[in-house]
């Protein structure tokens, strides 16, 4: 993940705070002095929190879970919705609905309806229902996609949400917590960074800042996302090459089976003359001790002389 510099922030505006009257105590740790009646946040901490963010957000994305970006004020929705879009995440930039992680279920079903309603606009029985329902459809299909078009592909509730003014974003945050769903979040000044887990404490106001930051989080999701694609693709190849593996032992067995039936018939082989030798050496013995072998022969040429004669 590429880290963002102090000069970066510097150059965004995230050091300008608001007002002191309008300050959070809470954020006193991370406010590096007050300047003509504004705080003035230390970038450096910002810098480390950005990291420590980014790393965490990388790992829940390395899991293969969802991260949710709220970001519903008029600086921050279009640099939400094109960046979050590149790394595939669900985001809400219109209004919050009421219940949409708390009633998870209920949102779902709004979500099933709108691809019910695409299917019914596709199929050739949309032509035949009267111009006045199209219309009503139509509508219907329009104000769905604006509140829960980019959440679509939703199917379970997110890991974590990430959100860029708690302030305006109470209600997500407050159903965040009774879940015991993780906080990331753009906190300034006058927010409170104990109700968020990951606290990045920058201005929350200016388009640039909120863009940098939300430019770094994606970067790690990025990361994360093309991590668990090489492990995938690394398992992948480490089962086929177990399969490969069973292959060569399998061929090495046949070739061990072979040999040993070679052995065997080599057995047979040399065992076929050695019977033979004992036999010509039984013969030789009985020859050697029996004199009446001997004799046979001897007959035969005495039979033949006396013909001759």
């Amino acid at each position: 993940m590429s880290k963002v510099t102090f000069n970066e922030l510097l150059d965004a505006g995230a050091h300008f705070g608001h007002l002191r009257r309008k300050w959070n105590p809470n954020m006193a740790p991370y406010i590096f002095m007050e300047k003509n009646g504004i705080h003035i946040i230390d970038l450096h901490k910002t810098a480390a929190k950005i990291d420590e963010a980014g790393n965490a957000i990388k790992q829940i994305a390395k899991s293969g879970k969802k991260i949710m970006f709220v970001a519903t004020k008029k600086q921050a929705k279009d640099i939400v919705s094109s960046m979050v879009k590149e790394v595939n995440m669900p985001y809400v930039v219109e209004r919050w609905p009421g219940g949409m992680l708390t009633n998870f279920s209920t949102i779902r079903k709004a979500v099933r309806k709108m691809s019910s309603i695409d299917k019914l606009m596709a199929s050739p029985a949309f032509n035949d229902i009267s111009k006045r329902e199209r219309l009503q459809i139509q509508r219907e299909r329009v104000k769905l996609e604006v509140t829960l078009g980019s959440i679509s592909d939703l199917n379970r509730l997110p890991a974590a949400v990430f959100i860029v003014d708690i302030l305006k974003e109470h209600i997500a945050v407050a159903e965040a917590k009774k879940l015991g769903i993780p906080i990331f979040a753009i906190v300034d000044t006058n927010s409170d960074p104990l109700l968020v887990d990951f606290p990045i404490p920058a201005n929350d106001d200016a388009s640039k800042s909120i863009s940098l930051i939300i430019k770094a989080m994606t970067d790690a999701i990025q990361e994360g996302l093309n991590e668990r694609q090489m492990e995938r693709e690394k398992r992948q190849d480490d089962v086929e090459e177990v399969e490969e593996d069973a292959d060569i032992e399998e061929v090495e067995e046949t070739k061990i089976i072979i040999d040993e039936d070679d052995e065997e018939e080599e057995v047979v082989k040399t065992k076929k003359p050695k019977a033979k030798a004992k036999a010509k050496v039984a013969v030789e013995d009985e020859s050697g001790e029996k004199k009446t072998v001997k004799k046979a022969p001897a007959k035969k040429t005495v039979a033949k002389k006396t013909t001759e004669n």
